[in-house]
């Protein structure tokens, strides 16, 4: 059935999300996690794909930090690029979250 632009993907589903682990998990038994949302198909894809920019960020940090130890003027244009990444998953897992998640989060300050 499909309404407007909505398809396949407007199913929602109860997600169990680790961001310290970069994890959205189905069964809440798999691992620790952090937040619980509900997530339709679309939105579990631009979860998934803020995830895998913040680990690319990781990696290029690391790589930068490594590469350069005594620091450059980019540090903090890496650092800032990580944060914005942050706040985009932290948004984004506010906006679809339960209302105990939205507390936590609140509680955190991130936003």
């Amino acid at each position: 059935m499909v309404i407007g632009n909505e398809t396949e993907h407007s199913d929602w589903r109860t997600y169990y999300v680790s961001v310290q682990a970069g994890q959205i998990l189905e069964d809440r038994q798999a691992a620790a996690y952090e937040l619980e949302v509900r997530l339709n198909g679309r939105e579990h894809t631009k979860l998934r794909e803020l995830f895998d920019e913040l680990s690319s960020m990781d990696e290029a940090q690391t790589f930068h930090f490594v590469h350069t130890p005594y620091g450059t003027a980019s540090d903090g244009e890496m650092n800032a690029g990580y944060d914005g990444i942050i706040q985009s998953i932290y948004r984004k897992l506010y906006e679809h979250g339960t209302d105990d998640t939205k507390r936590h989060i609140e509680s955190m300050g991130v936003l």
